[in-house]
């Protein structure tokens, strides 16, 4: 079934015209949010959505450009909404985002004192994949970020990749391409510098142009258009146009 992808942002955590790299991806009548940052509800306003029209939610990890928007995310369903929408959070980080990112803002004694009482929590399993909706099936991978942060990856309906902030992994990307059929990498981009904590884009024309064929960049900085026509056959993603996978 073909997945259609528009981007919420595009750009690095501290990018300031591209917003978050946060993504909706449809099937038929369903919304996933991937992600949600703390411009997520801006970006959505900018397209004239609310998050009333969001199915359910994603997180690739706890940094605040990835799950920043998810306190008022949290309040607009319990209170406005009056529903609880399901998040889908590798199980390692259940109790991280709890305690170490939510629990500040979102505790009230005897009405929120947990995810659950927000959110229909459903814990994933790196590895395993887990049906979304009747269309999107998504399996966490995990890749590496900050040392002794978890941080995951997602395959989705066994066809494309789309990375979270992730050290270079060309292994990874080959054997996805070569032995799981990828045809779709959609992938971070640190346009400048070393790469300690994020994927350069050096690193990436480094690989095979049959891989890089296959890459549209994404969670790059706000000198993007600096680079353009400067990534070989890779393509940048553009923030709230429609794809098709």
């Amino acid at each position: 079934m073909t997945l259609k992808l528009q981007m919420l942002g595009t750009g690095g955590a501290f990018a300031k015209s591209y917003f978050n790299n946060n993504a909706l991806v449809f099937d038929e009548d369903f919304t996933l949010l991937v992600d949600c940052g703390v411009t997520a509800p801006m970006a959505l306003h900018r397209l004239g959505r609310s998050f009333e029209y969001v199915d359910a939610v994603l997180v690739t990890h706890t940094h605040a450009d990835h799950v920043g928007g998810l306190e008022e995310l949290a309040f607009k369903m319990k209170m406005q909404y009056k529903r609880k929408i399901p998040l889908y959070i590798a199980d390692s980080l259940v109790t991280t985002l709890w305690e170490n990112t939510l629990k500040g803002g979102l505790y009230q004694e005897g009405s929120i004192t947990s995810l659950d009482d927000v959110f229909k929590v459903f814990p994933l399993t790196p590895g395993e994949a887990a049906d979304i909706s009747p269309g999107i099936r998504a399996e966490l991978i995990q890749t590496r970020h900050i040392p002794g942060k978890d941080s995951y990856s997602l395959y989705l309906n066994e066809r494309v990749f789309f990375s979270a902030d992730m050290t270079f992994d060309p292994a990874l990307l080959l054997k996805l391409v070569q032995e799981r059929g990828c045809e779709v990498i959609l992938h971070e981009c640190q346009l400048e510098g070393p790469g300690q904590v994020h994927t350069t884009l050096d690193e990436l024309l480094s690989l095979p142009e049959d891989i890089q064929k296959r890459i549209y960049l994404m969670h790059y900085g706000d000198n993007m258009s600096s680079f353009e026509g400067r990534t070989g056959p890779m393509r940048f993603l553009e923030q709230h146009r429609i794809y098709e996978l």
